[in-house]
């Protein structure tokens, strides 16, 4: 039987209500027949439902990377409850017993597959053919370049006047010009600067209701990250008009300013690999309240290069019902085109299909085989990473160590040479050294492989690495989730 985990079906879901309905009627018996193929492709069963007559759902795996699944039911939830519950019997292990696949969906395999090679085909022509770049409507994109050059000339006049006037203005009538300042920024294509502006208005509103100055460190903070965006930003826009070249590019400012990658851009852009492997390592909820979102966050390793990636999934809360959450992942995806984002370290990465199998001690050895082994080369690629006033404030890398100990500082990891990092948690965020001590077997602190984010510790002024997972030989301890 084709292995099915609870945790796969719970990813594809929905929504959380799908999943407990689609378990009661696993487990309560709702399902009459079920029954599958001899080659282990397809899966079907006859479901009792609301109605006189019965649902037939089915489950057709003929490409393991996009698997098919079909109701008669009349939801227009997909995958739904029924789809889910049938894979809930395989997961459980459920008798099933042989049949031959029926004519309509081997009818509807042959048009899938002439699609499949159709896409095949064209994929061939174009890999041998020089791609051409998306049509751009060059009117169309000059006129937006220059509204948002207008909207930073004209956040770039306020930013100078809070500067000139010093931050000791946060706590006076400055709050509502930038509350003004983040609503206009909107109509001028400029949701990353927005963002900003909306960040320094939470720590202006904060100061204002308890006086306490570590808002003048956070806002300066913003503020330094919003003068390098806007510099970089109006020269990057300046010099596309004064060019003439306003398609796109693989410049970070892209998205800075607010643009959304469509995958064909990307990949357009040679941002892609083919069979790529990838493992989730670490995986964590936020909510970014200037922005008002839940963004769910997960850090993934490529089996082949040991290269940690990230995946984003950005769940505005006007729209929080609609956006489907990710979720922790604990199998290994086999992604047959994988498309990155533009950026430095630990670059954002999206695919449209995967399939995904029990991960191995192979797997596990393949990836502790591609750690840095010592502290040296990840410290000094976060070490220039963070001096990007415009990059992320940690690099998330896999290091080797000897040991995880506890000194009078706190814990320290000790690597093969001998060098130590502190490990310590980022502010404002999730604390994950705590649960170290908590580990039921110490041994693993032990000469093995650690994922961590190495940051600028400014209250210690050093570089410091909080944990996130360790991958032993057998499985990946994840201290977050």
């Amino acid at each position: 039987m084709r292995q099915i985990t609870e945790q796969y079906v719970t990813s594809i879901a929905p929504n959380p209500a799908a999943v407990k309905n689609a378990k009661k009627i696993s487990n309560s018996g709702g399902f009459v027949r079920l029954c599958a193929s001899s080659d282990d492709s397809f899966y079907m069963g006859e479901c009792k439902g609301s109605g006189s007559s019965n649902y037939i759902t089915s489950a057709d795996f003929a490409d393991a990377s996009k698997p098919v699944y079909r109701c008669s039911c009349p939801s227009r939830q997909f995958p739904c409850k029924h789809s889910l519950a049938l894979l809930f019997e395989m997961a459980a292990g459920k008798s099933f017993t042989p049949c031959e696949i029926p004519e309509d969906i081997l009818q509807k395999r042959k048009k899938l597959e002439a699609k499949a090679e159709k896409a095949q085909s064209q994929s061939e022509e174009d890999k041998a053919a020089p791609k051409a770049p998306p049509k751009v409507n060059k009117a169309a994109r000059t006129k937006k370049l220059k509204k948002q050059l207008e909207g930073l000339n004209m956040t770039q006049e306020l930013v100078n006047s809070l500067l000139n006037s010093g931050l000791g203005a946060m706590g006076g009538n400055s709050v509502s010009a930038y509350r003004d300042l983040a609503k206009q920024l909107g109509d001028y294509y400029l949701p990353g600067p927005q963002a900003y502006i909306n960040e320094l208005v939470l720590e202006m509103e904060a100061f204002r209701e308890d006086s306490n100055t570590v808002h003048y460190t956070k806002a300066a903070g913003i503020l330094s990250r919003l003068r390098a965006l806007l510099i970089k930003s109006r020269d990057y826009l300046n010099g596309k008009l004064e060019s003439g070249d306003v398609g796109d590019d693989d410049s970070t400012l892209y998205e800075a300013l607010g643009g959304v990658w469509k995958l064909d851009q990307l990949q357009a852009l040679g941002l892609k690999k083919e069979n790529a492997q990838m493992m989730q390592l670490a995986f964590n909820v936020i909510f970014d309240e200037a922005r008002k979102e839940y963004i769910d966050i997960g850090w993934w390793a490529d089996l082949e290069t040991g290269e940690i990636s990230t995946t984003y999934n950005y769940r505005p809360l006007k729209a929080v019902k609609y956006v489907k959450q990710d979720d922790t992942i604990f199998e290994l995806a086999k992604v047959p085109m994988l498309t990155y984002y533009p950026g430095g370290s630990n670059r954002r990465i999206r695919w449209e299909a995967a399939e995904f199998i029990p991960i191995t001690p192979e797997h596990l050895a393949q990836l502790r085989s591609k750690a840095a082994p010592e502290l040296a080369g990840p410290v000094k690629t976060a070490k220039n990473e963070i001096k990007n006033a415009l990059s992320p404030d940690k690099v998330v890398s896999l290091i080797q160590f000897r040991r995880i100990g506890k000194t009078e500082g706190g814990y320290v990891l000790e690597d093969k040479a001998g060098h130590t990092i502190l490990l310590n948690d980022m502010p404002d965020g999730e604390s994950t050294t705590l649960r170290l001590p908590m580990l039921p077997n110490q041994e693993i602190l032990e000469n093995q492989v650690l994922l961590g984010a190495f940051y600028y510790d400014r209250p210690q002024q050093r570089v410091c690495l909080q944990p996130y997972s360790i991958v032993t030989e057998k499985t990946v301890v994840r201290l977050m989730y």
